[in-house]
């Protein structure tokens, strides 16, 4: 197995692990980050209806005119601070942060802490 290979079969394995034990409910619903080189995306979910409640990438066309590069730490915190905006108008401020088997740094700490500074609490 090459090492790209492994390492990806290695992130699916701590991905799996962190979801067995995290769960969004509607009191409190699951903020999942999902990065690739280019570009960065975060949903707000409630796992027990199964529905995403509120979402913020980089892709979609009023955040692409406001971030020039999706792959950077300046990036990733105008995605944690529109989705808490966004979060905050339909009245979700608890949340339980979801890293998809990501290390806490760089892109997904500075969304995470632009997040926590527009008034989300996790």
């Amino acid at each position: 197995m090459n090492e790209q290979r492994r390492k990806t079969v290695r992130l699916q394995r701590r991905k799996l692990r962190v979801r067995r034990k995290l769960f969004g409910t509607p009191e409190r619903p699951r903020l999942t980050v999902n990065r690739s080189h280019k570009n960065i995306s975060a949903q707000i979910i409630d796992d027990i209806s199964g529905r995403t409640l509120c979402a913020a990438s980089t892709l979609q066309k009023d955040v692409a005119e406001a971030v020039k590069y999706g792959g950077n730490c300046a990036a990733a915190a105008k995605i944690g601070q529109i989705l808490a905006e966004r979060a905050r108008m339909q009245g979700i401020r608890l949340i339980a942060f979801d890293r998809t088997g990501l290390r806490y740094h760089g892109r997904i700490k500075a969304l995470a802490e632009a997040a926590r500074k527009a008034g989300l609490e996790f």
